[in-house]
């Protein structure tokens, strides 16, 4: 299905640029919906591409700080990330925790998707510390902010456990796994 959205995500996306410009907001939309594509197809150099010029847009437009650049930057550290390039990624995903945390302040649930990709970042990397301190603050951010019972809270349950089960910890995945699987059942 996905290879049949492109011809017409493309024509729509040519279409805007000839009538609005090149650095048009609305170009944003498509831009990210190609990169993706691209991204899922492994054309990683063209989703880069892609990615990277709907960054410049939404910076041009809105300022290096605001929230929807943490997206964009978190969609290009994700191609990093994939491609082995570690080394891009990870200011990437650290510079769009900071964007979060100054737009909404440290302990809303608008940093939680943040936390976690950079959380995952770290778990990828073998930095079971990092990824366990990110995990928690996640947790208690989703906790207190969403309520114990939120779907949020079930995810992060269940990446902190699944940290806990790799370390060997299963008495401490255990409950958390458990917890999770009560919040997924009341949310049904």
């Amino acid at each position: 299905e996905c290879a049949k959205a492109e011809p017409f995500i493309k024509r729509a996306l040519s279409i805007y640029e000839k009538s609005l410009g090149p650095d048009h907001p609305t170009l944003v939309t498509f831009l990210d919906n190609l990169g993706t594509l691209s991204h899922a197809n492994g054309a990683y150099s063209k989703a880069e591409s892609l990615f990277k010029r709907s960054l410049a847009i939404i910076e041009k437009l809105f300022g290096p700080d605001h929230p929807d650049v943490a997206e964009s930057l978190s969609n290009l550290a994700e191609i990093y990330c994939d491609q082995g390039e570690y080394s891009k990624a990870e200011p990437l995903l650290k510079r769009a925790l900071s964007i979060c945390e100054k737009s909404f302040g440290p302990e809303h649930p608008g940093v939680i998707g943040s936390l976690n990709d950079l959380a995952m970042f770290y778990y990828d990397q073998d930095d079971y510390a990092k990824t366990e301190q990110l995990y928690k603050r996640a947790l208690a951010i989703s906790e207190n902010a969403l309520g114990p019972s939120h779907p949020f809270v079930a995810i992060i349950l269940d990446n902190l456990a699944a940290l806990y089960q790799d370390t060997k910890r299963d008495d401490e995945a255990e409950p958390l796994e458990q917890r999770a699987a009560k919040i997924r059942a009341i949310n049904k």
